[in-house]
């Protein structure tokens, strides 16, 4: 199934690759330039009508970095809303904390790799 996205979203994709947390350029120092397997990431991509932080095409494999505001009510209900969408596609989301990503990154990573394989 070819994934399609809304092209409104592709000028604050652009912004959001522009203005990544401290999580997210961690993570993607660790990701880019195919380093876990050869697999390719993009960070900050359009998919359906949502911007995720890491998409792996190949694997079919959303990486999101979550920051407080996820963990409020609101914010696990539109995770939960994000991930059905996103599934619907036959991707598999992990979710890692700022956190996580900043104490345990051999952790996240490896937990991604078991993701690729």
């Amino acid at each position: 199934m070819k994934i399609h996205y809304d092209t409104r979203l592709k000028k604050f994709s652009r912004k959001l690759r522009k203005n990544m947390t401290d999580a997210e350029r961690f993570f993607w120092s660790k990701v880019r330039n195919k380093q876990l397997q050869g697999y390719q990431f993009y960070r900050q991509r359009p998919i359906g009508k949502f911007i995720v932080d890491f998409y792996c095409p190949k694997a079919k494999l959303v990486v999101e970095i979550d920051g407080g505001q996820h963990y409020s009510d609101d914010g696990i209900k539109m995770d939960k809303t994000r991930d059905k969408f996103l599934a619907g596609y036959g991707l598999r989301i992990l979710r890692f904390s700022d956190r996580e990503i900043f104490e345990n990154i051999e952790g996240v990573i490896e937990k991604v790799l078991k993701y690729l394989k």
